[in-house]
């Protein structure tokens, strides 16, 4: 006689049988395309400009994909070839997102900073002019524009028009004294060629005291920072606009194909990409562009670095106070030793001839009058919004900001819900082949490590040609902000009128320092000083006749010299690659 349990597992095992061959016929059915529907992947594709006469129904064999796995499929081969071509624009949009905030910010601190100096430096030529107006009255009105070229030459140099003030800061101290030397005589004729002797004199005669060594000093160096700070947010802004436009590789685009459309191709268009998958794809499409965060930390550095020194030793605003002041000083000074200064003279040009007897005048004794200066705690804002001390800490805050951008931009965009699934989603995200965790490891950051990527394959020699570019950017600019902390002038290119750069930041092309000429190494590029410290005195070249075109363009500014082609424009592409061999790459 049967047992019961025996008798219960007989009954149950023809309904196991059933249930098997059931679920069987259910895969088969699915495996043949009829149970699963492409509904959603039309949806999807119609919206992208894809003819929903070009995708099945239903999912059908796959074995015609080049890139997704070959298992059944919505994608025919023209879908899946056209995916790919549209996946590199895939990659632009969130690179381009992430990078936005570095535009700007870049873009935003520059005109501000420019606006700022601008309106300083028109605050500071108002107030020389009410000051002298009010104590030379007629007397400064007939001279006014000896002051107002001084003006336009700092307004030309802080635009970048024009690499050095040492030139036209002599030579307004040299026509100061030919025009005051006759108020101060005016018992004495003193003819044009006279003139220009006293005009070469002036530094030997110090007939302004020490007011022109402490200017020259003070506005110089303060005007370098000013200048080289807001070329250098330029810079950094057009460099990364550069750096952003992505030319990705064929294995790149085969990846990205993979990451954002094989799940689209196999009916699940809303399968995010699981986390680790992600991040290998960016890694390696964007190994050469992450090359650039070592230049960019050490281009921050300067720029930090720069900014605090135009909040303290190349502090702007006084520089722009002590316009006014020190011309004021100077003025009073040779009033008071004019006596000593007129013997100089005369016995370095000769004697004067007297002058006609009705022309002969005494000079008026004037009440010197000296400027206000503002205490730290009532410093003068501006249409700028803000005073110097509020944007610094504004600008570098921004700039702490902006480290390791390029290297954590794979962990940026991958962290995006749009992307690529959350990290703690692991079993419920593609993989690159199915719905399920990922296995393979993450690989580490940077060029070298992606030789190892399971998802791209990467040439790990060297960074890409626009990379090498932007790199030696980013290296020409650091070295000329190194250049400008310690006070050391460089050649710029022309700047439009609202103190943006074109493309390649509107630099010159570095002139080579000599050696033993002090240069300032910064990132690896030698920094050629064109200009030397406001502390080494230049001695004045011998001035032309009054009628020539350099003493014309004195009260109006100079002539410009054609502004010379950026570094990277001027470098051929063979001269470029040439150099960046030089340099290790």
């Amino acid at each position: 006689m049967r047992s019961p349990a025996l008798l219960l597992l007989l009954l149950l095992l023809p309904l196991a049988l059933l249930g098997a061959l059931l679920c069987a016929a259910s895969g088969a059915g699915e495996l043949r395309g009829g149970s699963r529907s492409c509904a959603e992947s039309r949806q999807v594709l119609a919206g992208r400009g894809f003819a929903l006469s070009s995708v099945p129904p239903s999912l059908i064999s796959g074995e015609h994909l080049r890139i997704c796995p070959q298992e059944y499929t919505c994608c025919a081969i023209q879908t899946e070839e056209r995916l790919s071509q549209q996946s590199p624009g895939d990659l632009q949009r969130p690179v381009s997102e992430a990078a936005a905030f570095l535009l700007s910010s870049l873009g935003s601190r520059q005109r501000r900073f420019h606006d700022f100096f601008r309106e300083l430096l028109a605050g500071a030529e108002r107030s020389l002019q009410a000051m002298f107006t009010r104590s030379y009255g007629r007397l400064y009105a007939q001279h006014a524009r000896l002051f107002q070229g001084l003006f336009a030459e700092l307004h030309r140099h802080l635009q970048g028009s024009r690499p050095g003030l040492d030139e036209a800061l002599g030579d307004f101290w040299a026509r100061l004294l030919e025009r005051m030397l006759p108020l101060l005589n005016p018992q004495y004729s003193f003819p044009e060629g006279y003139l220009d002797c006293v005009g070469r004199q002036v530094e030997g005669l110090r007939a302004f005291g020490e007011s022109p060594r402490q200017l020259r000093i003070q506005v110089t160096r303060a005007f370098i920072a000013a200048r080289t700070f807001v070329q250098g947010l330029a810079a950094g802004r057009d460099i990364v606009a550069q750096a952003i436009k992505l030319f990705p590789s064929g294995e790149c685009r085969r990846a990205l194909t993979r990451l954002f459309y094989c799940p689209l191709c196999r009916g699940t268009p809303t399968l995010k990409p699981c986390n680790g998958f992600c991040l290998n794809v960016m890694k390696g499409c964007l190994a050469s562009t992450i090359e650039m965060d070592n230049a960019w930390g050490r281009f921050l550095d300067a720029l930090t670095q720069l900014a605090e020194r135009l909040g303290g030793p190349f502090n702007f605003e006084l520089a722009a106070d002590s316009i006014g002041v020190k011309i004021s000083e100077a003025i009073m000074y040779l009033q008071e030793h004019s006596v000593a200064t007129s013997a100089k003279v005369f016995q370095s040009c000769g004697s004067p001839r007297p002058a006609p007897a009705r022309s002969r005048r005494a000079p008026r004794e004037e009440t010197p009058r000296r400027f206000r200066t503002f205490s730290p705690e009532e410093k003068p804002t501006t249409a700028a919004g803000t005073n110097l001390d509020r944007l610094v800490l504004d600008v570098k805050e921004k700039l702490r900001l902006m480290r390791r951008f390029w290297v954590l931009l794979p962990h940026t965009l991958c962290s995006d819900e749009k992307v690529a699934a959350d990290v703690t989603n692991e079993d419920g995200c593609w993989n690159g082949q199915a719905k399920g965790r990922y296995l393979p490891d993450v690989t580490g950051d940077g060029l070298v490590n992606q030789i190892n990527n399971p998802e791209v394959e990467v040439d790990i020699s060297r960074p890409d040609l626009p990379t090498r570019q932007q790199i030696l950017a980013l290296r020409v600019a650091t070295s000329r902000l190194v250049g400008a902390c310690n006070g050391q002038d460089v050649d710029f290119q022309d700047t439009d009128e609202d103190g943006g750069s074109g493309s390649g930041a509107g630099y010159k092309e570095d002139h080579p320092a000599p050696s033993g000429s002090g240069g300032v190494s910064a990132g690896g590029v030698l920094l050629g000083v064109s200009h030397p410290s406001p502390d080494v005195q230049v001695p004045r070249r011998d001035r032309p006749g009054k009628g020539s075109s350099s003493r014309q363009n004195q009260s109006g500014g100079r002539a410009r010299s054609g502004a010379r082609p950026s570094l990277l424009t001027a470098l051929s592409p063979l001269m470029l690659l040439l150099f960046l061999s030089l340099e290790g790459w």
